[in-house]
Formats: structure tokens, C-alpha cells, sequence
């Protein structure tokens, strides 16, 4: 193996680069850095460690236990675990006594920079614009050069916010996006006694009304597609399908089945916590005491079909599950609408490299790795894009430090992580 410190040409070459530096990178990075001393490299398009900046608002937990870490699943004795994060900035005593039952969502981006500060191996401000592949390796260029060789990548670039099409042309200022609304309110002229409008049901979008509550605004509309505001499905049996036995069981299902599978199973992943809409639905009955009304408005079963703009107003054209059509306008509507994977920065040629599937997406293997023409002498794997193929848990921190162990094994060729879950009680059918 070639280490980092042997170039050609002044451009550095490691065994495994990734590309991107949050959750899924460093789970990685932590958990294989053992074995690949000083032949690992992460690079992150941002200038320092940032993990949602945007959208860590006052009281907003994780929706999974402080357990589900970088590595403590894979191996609890690591270094850059949660609990040796917390003895380490001396903060445990605090967060014992504090009873929480996930990590707030500031915690965990201090976390995050902690953890990759201890690992050392991320490299800031490099935004890996294509990656090409000649002479048995991958060659990665930012716009103004190569940067770096590699035998094997990582692709862990996490996801970009998803805009509906008839928002495509908003103008800035008017329509904003969650990550961007504590930015927006601090530099713009709010008026909290004007209308304003949050699309998306989910977690983020009631996240986004308590934050606008709390800015003293008492007119907000919460917009959501499904026919109800639907909490997380936090049970045991629902979380049976972030475990390592059903992920088995999941690729072994023909691929109709399982996105059938990935359908009703939505709400495990993508409702909204119980404690924050238990607390929206306080907020509005004491200002309905208070005040003699209710300061969110709750519009379920409605789709944003049509959006214009005119005179520094937005208007709003939603399609009921009951019939027929509406419209809202404000001066600001708040987009919560979800996420997508970013586009894999590849080239064209190592694309064409690339197996594909029907909808022309690369074809994932159980272990994580991308079916191509040159694995297994260089292999590419990656993070946060296997769904349909391996279930709701790929997309969610739950298995973020399993699915790591599975990578490495791969890389390693040999079970160096041992993922055991022995002691099931369902038998899925």
C-alpha cells in the first residue's frame, strides 16, 4: 500500500479517500483508521466542521439515541464515542442529570467537529468538482486542480435541500429554505405580525414553526401533504427495522417488495417527534388563553401545486385531498421539504464504468460497494445512497457506525468487525 507521504508529482496518493466529512465519513474514518494508518484522507467542501448549521434551533433533538454514534455500535471501546466525547469536554454529570433521551442537535455538531479534530484526517475548504479514474487509480480535481490520487473512494457527500419544481423560480428573499431562516430573519426586516407560511409536515417544518413562535411571530401557516401532522413511529417494532438482522432480511426481498416495504414504512423515519408537536400544540393553547387565538394554523392534505410572485409577495395554489383548490400568500414562505442525495461528482467516463439500474442510479451492493468494471482492485463505496436497496435504516443515523464495519470488512476482505444481533424475537414474513 502507498502512503500519503510518497507523490507524483507533488499530488498526495492515499488508500481511501472520502469525500465529504459528516456523520457517515467519520464513522468510517474513526473505525478504519487502525488499519489504514495514515492512508486515509476526508475532503469537505466547507471551510470547518459544520453539520446542518442552519437548522440547529433552540430545543431540536436527534431522533435517535445517543447510543447510535459515530462507532459504539461497531465498537464501544472507541475513542471518538459519544460518552468518551462527553467525559473528555467534561460535560457528563450535565447531560446525565439533564435526561435527555437523544443528543440535542447542537451537541451532536460539536460532537461531530470534536470527533473529526481527534481523527485528523479531514482536509477543509476542498470541493471535489470530478472525480476520473486512470492508471488504476482515482484521480480528484477541485476546479483550479488534482488534488489527490486513491486507490478506493468513500462517497459520503450527504444531501442537499429538495425544492419543488413550481418553487424553481421564487425570488431570493421571499421564499427561503429551513437551513436558511435563522440567517434570513437576522438579516432582513421580519414583521411578526404578518402571515407567514412553512411547507412540509414533517419534522423540520414543525421545527420551523416552533423557531418562528419563538421570534414573536403569531400568523404561521403549516402547509403538509399528508392528511394528518404524523408523529414518529418510535416503537420497538417499528425500530426492529433499524437493525442488522432486518437489513438481512430486507436484501434478500425482490426490488418491487422492497420499495413497497420502504413506502409503509415511511413514518419510523420521517414523522415527527412526539415532544415537539406535543409542544406546538401547547404553544397554541396557551396563546389561545392568553390571547383568544391560536398563532399556528394547521392545514394538512394539501399540495403545493402553482407558486408566483408579485410586489414582494408570494401566493400559493394547494390542492386538497378533499377536492378542489386554495390559496395562501405572505411575504416569506419557509420550504421544509425534504432532502435528496447530492449528484455524484464522477466523470463521464467512470460513470459509463458504472452498472446502473432501471432509473439509471448505480447499483449498490450489500456491502455498500458500486457494482463497476474495476472492482474489486479499486473499489468504490458508498454512504447515505442505497434506500430502496438496503431499507430505511441507509439514510438514518441508526446504523451509521454498521454500515461503517461493513465497509471496512469489505476493504480489509475479512470480518474485522463482527455485527452480531443473535436474539430476535420477529420472524418477518
Amino acid at each position: 500500500m502507498r502512503s500519503h507521504l510518497q507523490r507524483e508529482a507533488g499530488v498526495p496518493h492515499y488508500t481511501v479517500a472520502g469525500l465529504g466529512a459528516g456523520p457517515a465519513n467519520l464513522s468510517f474514518a474513526a473505525l478504519a483508521e487502525d488499519h489504514f494508518p495514515g492512508q486515509i484522507a476526508l475532503f469537505e467542501a466547507r471551510s470547518g466542521p459544520a453539520w446542518h448549521p442552519g437548522l440547529l434551533f433552540p430545543g431540536t433533538q436527534l431522533q435517535t439515541s445517543w447510543i447510535k454514534d459515530l462507532v459504539s455500535l461497531a465498537d464501544p471501546r472507541h475513542r471518538v464515542s459519544f460518552l468518551n466525547y462527553l467525559v473528555r469536554t467534561g460535560r457528563v454529570y450535565s447531560f446525565l442529570n439533564a435526561q435527555y433521551t437523544a443528543i440535542p442537535r447542537l451537541e451532536y455538531a460539536r460532537y461531530l467537529a470534536w470527533a473529526a479534530e481527534e481523527l485528523a484526517v479531514v482536509h477543509y475548504g476542498q470541493d471535489i468538482t470530478e472525480v476520473g479514474y486512470t492508471d488504476d487509480r482515482f484521480t480528484l480535481h477541485t476546479a483550479e486542480r488534482t488534488i489527490a490520487t486513491a486507490d478506493h473512494l468513500v462517497l459520503g457527500m450527504g444531501t442537499r435541500a429538495h425544492v419543488p419544481e413550481c418553487f424553481g423560480t421564487s425570488e431570493p428573499g421571499s421564499v427561503v429554505l429551513a437551513e436558511n431562516l435563522e440567517a434570513h430573519l437576522n438579516t432582513r426586516d421580519a414583521r411578526p405580525y404578518e402571515q407567514v407560511i412553512v411547507v412540509g409536515g414533517g419534522q423540520t417544518g414543525a421545527e420551523c414553526a416552533l423557531y418562528l413562535l419563538g421570534r414573536g411571530f403569531r400568523d404561521i401557516r403549516w402547509i403538509g401533504r399528508r392528511h394528518w401532522f404524523a408523529p414518529l413511529d418510535d416503537s420497538p417494532s417499528a425500530n426492529d427495522f433499524f437493525r442488522p438482522s432486518y437489513l438481512r432480511f430486507f436484501q434478500g426481498l425482490p426490488g418491487q417488495t422492497r420499495q413497497a416495504h420502504t413506502s409503509r414504512q415511511v413514518l419510523t423515519s420521517d414523522g415527527v417527534s412526539m415532544e415537539t408537536l406535543q409542544e406546538l400544540y401547547r404553544r397554541n393553547y396557551e396563546a389561545l388563553l392568553s390571547d383568544g387565538r391560536t398563532p399556528v394554523m394547521m392545514l394538512p392534505g394539501r399540495t403545493v401545486v402553482d407558486a408566483s410572485q408579485r410586489h414582494g409577495t408570494t401566493t400559493l395554489w394547494c390542492e386538497r385531498d378533499g377536492g378542489g383548490r386554495e390559496r395562501h400568500t405572505a411575504r416569506l414562505v419557509v420550504l421544509a421539504t425534504g432532502r435528496t442525495p447530492r449528484e455524484l461528482p464522477v466523470s463521464g467516463e467512470l460513470a459509463e464504468l458504472m452498472d446502473t439500474d432501471g432509473s439509471g442510479e448505480p447499483v449498490v451492493e450489500p456491502d455498500y460497494s458500486l457494482r463497476w468494471k474495476h472492482d474489486p482492485v479499486n473499489r468504490i463505496f458508498v454512504q447515505n445512497r442505497a434506500r430502496l436497496s438496503h431499507g430505511l435504516a441507509d439514510p438514518n443515523l441508526s446504523l451509521l457506525a454498521v454500515r461503517s464495519a461493513v465497509i471496512v470488512n469489505s476493504l480489509l476482505q475479512r470480518e474485522l468487525y463482527e455485527i452480531r444481533d443473535e436474539h430476535v424475537s420477529t420472524i418477518w414474513g
